[in-house]
């Protein structure tokens, strides 16, 4: 957006509003340490600045919660539903000094400005500060959200006075009325919840409310990490579903006809027997929505995807002949079906077909071919490297973090890292649009492999079609079960079953708990996050477009298949 479009905007907003975006915040590193200076307007405009905030939760005399109803003159979340009170310390006597004493009386000047609760009233509050979470969260093409939010616990029963430029409406929610508003029921059907009051409830308050003793005495100095959040506004949040369903059945059909130039019919049989048992096709489809998003998408981008749909679909052949595993996706392994030398076959002639269709492509030019052949080759090599790595751990006392990061960077990455390469090359993109677009697909694969880890252990055996925590039994080397074994705290139980093969029901769950009570799990999940969040700064850099609302939502798709 141009700074005149940019001003245009900005003039057609709340004049109270933007006179308040002119207040100073501060900004701060990931540590919560102060190192700038920055305006109200700078550190929510465009890629935004992590600055310091926070989440003040007043609980009345029946321990029910005041939530307000965001105004619609808000510039950053209009209407929706948060938190009691929720803002910035600014860079003034008394708030930029020790950060907890700077929070509390930021929210004391913010609760009279917005709630009319006098300073002598909310002085003689006792203010619980239990804890601290980083999170970011984009509400449109213009504003985002990155604070280090400081979440703070008062009991009282306050008379309000309500600022309407701030607040449109307030309601005093018990327990079950709050589980109500989360999920959606009854008069909450259309409402939108704050994803940082989410974040509230399912780190700091679920887990003691409505005990409020227990709640008003925990606390922690950890700053919970919780990484890229989405508003999930009800209109986009069919916009991947649209794209995925629309492009599907276009690759699905180049992959068929591209299989047709087999005509040995036991090999074509082998080599179709994986795509008959479905998938969502995520690596085919994902070069013609980076295209897209670049602003150059055409059919070459079909026949790509479907390229390096089938030389994936090779190696998961493959791999299931070298793990002799018995079933994929729901059917028997293509081994299991013919026998292991068809297979290798079939494999080997995926591979095959997958370049033959790049070079066969009239949409793609010479220079853009030599450019797919030397990424998708390199591809195969790193993937090919970053399994035989995999084999290896299993044999080892002892893989470090640097180096399950470096596999699953080859093992699963690379695909996605190919995929967005060579799907912003094909569109025209620029060399440095290039490498942005393929780091932000190494971010998004990483990001991938670290929440199949954490689904194996924190997800439930009926949904998974195994059994939960197997990563365990089976000794793999995950950033979990790494972090655990270098924690050097002593874990029974995960130390008893840990690449034992099988275990009692009751052992692997108290092996899970012992990783939860570790820290183990939130390490690995905040490590995913991590490369989220990255992710999305990427993507923050390309210029708005409904295209790139889709990438958006793909990547936030990552974290939402556990939260």
């Amino acid at each position: 957006m141009g700074e005149e479009t940019q001003e245009n905007s900005l003039s057609e907003l709340d004049s109270s509003q933007l006179e308040m975006m002119k207040e100073m915040c501060m900004a701060v590193d990931e540590n919560d340490r102060v190192i700038d200076s920055v305006s109200k307007i700078d550190c929510h405009r465009g890629k935004g600045i992590r600055h310091r905030a926070f989440s003040v939760l007043i609980f009345d005399s029946e321990d029910r919660l005041l939530m307000q109803q965001r105004s619609s003159e808000k510039i950053t979340f209009p209407g929706i539903w948060a938190n009691s009170c929720c803002s910035h310390p600014l860079d003034i006597e008394n708030e930029n000094g020790d950060p907890v004493e700077g929070v509390i009386h930021a929210s004391k000047r913010k609760m009279l400005q917005e709630l009319g609760i006098p300073l002598e009233v909310s002085s003689n509050w006792e203010f619980n500060h239990i804890g601290r979470f980083e999170y970011s969260c984009r509400w449109d093409d213009d504003w985002i959200e990155h604070e280090i939010d400081h979440v703070l616990i008062v009991r009282a029963s306050p008379n309000l006075s309500i600022n309407r430029n701030e607040i449109k409406d307030t309601k005093w929610l018990n327990h079950q009325e709050i589980i109500q508003m989360l999920e959606g029921e009854n008069e909450w059907k259309d409402a939108i919840v704050a994803p940082w009051f989410r974040m509230i409830w399912k780190h700091f308050i679920e887990p003691h409310y409505p005990n409020m003793d227990a709640l008003l005495g925990s606390s922690s100095d950890k700053i919970i990490n919780c990484g890229r959040l989405s508003i999930n506004k009800k209109s986009d949040s069919n916009a991947l579903k649209s794209a995925l369903s629309k492009h599907k059945e276009i690759v699905e059909k180049e992959i068929m006809k591209s299989m047709n130039k087999i005509r040995q019919e036991r090999l074509h049989g082998a080599m179709t027997h994986l795509f008959s048992g479905g998938g969502k096709r995520y690596r085919a489809i994902l070069p013609r929505l980076v295209g897209e998003a670049i602003g150059n998408a055409h059919d070459g981008h079909y026949t790509l995807g479907s390229s390096i749909e089938i030389i994936h679909n090779f190696t998961l052949v493959h791999d299931d002949i070298m793990d002799q595993d018995p079933i994929r996706r729901g059917l028997n392994a293509v081994h299991v079906e013919y026998d292991d030398a068809t297979a290798i076959n079939a494999g080997d002639a995926m591979l095959a077909v997958g370049f033959e269709i790049l070079a066969d492509s009239e949409d793609i030019s010479p220079e853009n071919l030599k450019f797919l052949v030397q990424s998708i080759g390199e591809m195969v090599r790193r993937v090919a490297e970053g399994q035989q790595e995999d084999f290896d751990f299993e044999k080892r006392d002892y893989v470090s973090e640097e180096e399950y990061i470096a596999m699953i960077a080859g093992k699963t990455s690379a695909m996605f890292e190919t995929c967005a390469e060579t799907g912003a090359k094909l569109a025209g993109a620029d060399s440095k649009t290039v490498e942005e677009m393929a780091d932000w697909g190494l971010k998004l694969g990483l990001c991938f492999q670290l929440m199949d880890d954490l689904i194996d252990i924190t997800g439930d055996t009926e949904t998974l079609g195994k059994p939960a925590g197997s990563d365990v039994v089976q000794g793999k080397k995950t950033l979990i079960a790494i972090h655990a074994l270098d924690s050097g705290n002593d874990l029974p139980t995960f130390s008893k079953v840990y690449g034992q093969g099988e275990c009692s029901d009751e052992d692997l769950e108290r092996a899970v708990e012992e990783l939860r009570n570790n820290g183990s799990i939130d390490y690995a999940m905040d490590r995913a996050m991590r490369y989220h969040s990255e992710a999305h700064k990427i993507l923050d850099g390309l210029v708005p477009s409904p295209a790139l609302e889709v990438l958006r939502q793909l990547t936030d798709m990552q974290l939402t298949r556990i939260n």
